[in-house]
């Protein structure tokens, strides 16, 4: 059974269609990125498959849950279903770990004791163990960015979606982030990211779709899609590699 699958998805905001017939299969411990310009659909599709926008025809299965507007199964998808976003939206007036320990204490019912673990867990593999006790406002944007991804696998995700998470920071700090998430390709996390960062594309994701006006344009292994990219319009993006 595949992780993810998505069958001609059809979403339209007012009169605007902005998804047009998408379909897309993501196998279990596989890494999807998804490219193209602002605008193509590609930020849509992702919070389509947490159902974050409900879609207007076709179906989405994910790590098992059928997305059908039923809150309860909705909830139930989102223990499975981890999403970080380009803000990090963290409370301020928490520690990182009382952050990160938010979710598995009220929505996976853990104990404290056990919950404080999944905390330490998740901050060790994003490499910011020692600021367990430290607030959000002492970190840097990149060490934030790795507190949110930390914050969403205490939950132990299934799936991890990443919307252009490092879109907002600097380079620095972005391949401080990208770094995590190629950790958690290594460790065979299924992930779906948004990202305008093409090497990282073309080096750990095994999968990378070009989306254009609200469709798949092209898709393929990643090492032969950027080698040798098919349309005029995938050809375009990558020689502008538009930002």
């Amino acid at each position: 059974m595949s992780e993810i699958m998505v069958k001609e998805i059809f979403k339209s905001f007012g009169a605007m269609p902005v998804l047009k017939g998408t379909s897309l299969t993501v196998e279990r411990g596989q890494v999807v990125a998804l490219i193209g310009r602002s605008g193509s659909g590609k930020s849509t599709m992702l919070r389509c498959i947490n159902g974050l926008e409900t879609i207007d025809s076709g179906s989405i299965r994910v790590a098992g849950h059928e997305l059908d507007g039923n809150p309860k199964k909705l909830r139930a998808l989102r223990t499975d279903v981890g999403i970080v976003f380009q803000s990090y939206n963290l409370f301020p007036h928490l520690t990182v770990g009382q952050n990160i320990m938010l979710a598995p204490t009220i929505v996976r019912k853990r104990g404290a004791d056990e919950a404080r673990k999944a905390a330490v867990e998740a901050l060790q593999l994003v490499g910011l163990g020692e600021k367990f006790d430290a607030y959000p406002d002492m970190l840097s944007g990149g060490q934030q960015q790795r507190v949110a991804i930390a914050r969403s696998l205490a939950m132990q995700p299934k799936v991890m979606l990443f919307d252009e998470v490092t879109s907002a920071l600097d380079p620095e700090l972005t391949q401080e982030v990208l770094s995590v998430m190629e950790t958690l390709a290594r460790k065979g996390m299924t992930m779906v990211l948004v990202t305008h960062e093409m090497g990282f594309a073309r080096r750990v994701a095994d999968i990378t779709v070009f989306m254009h006006q609200g469709k798949i344009w092209e898709m393929g292994p990643s090492q032969e899609l950027f080698a040798d990219p098919k349309t005029a319009e995938m050809r375009q993006f990558l020689s502008a590699d538009v930002h």
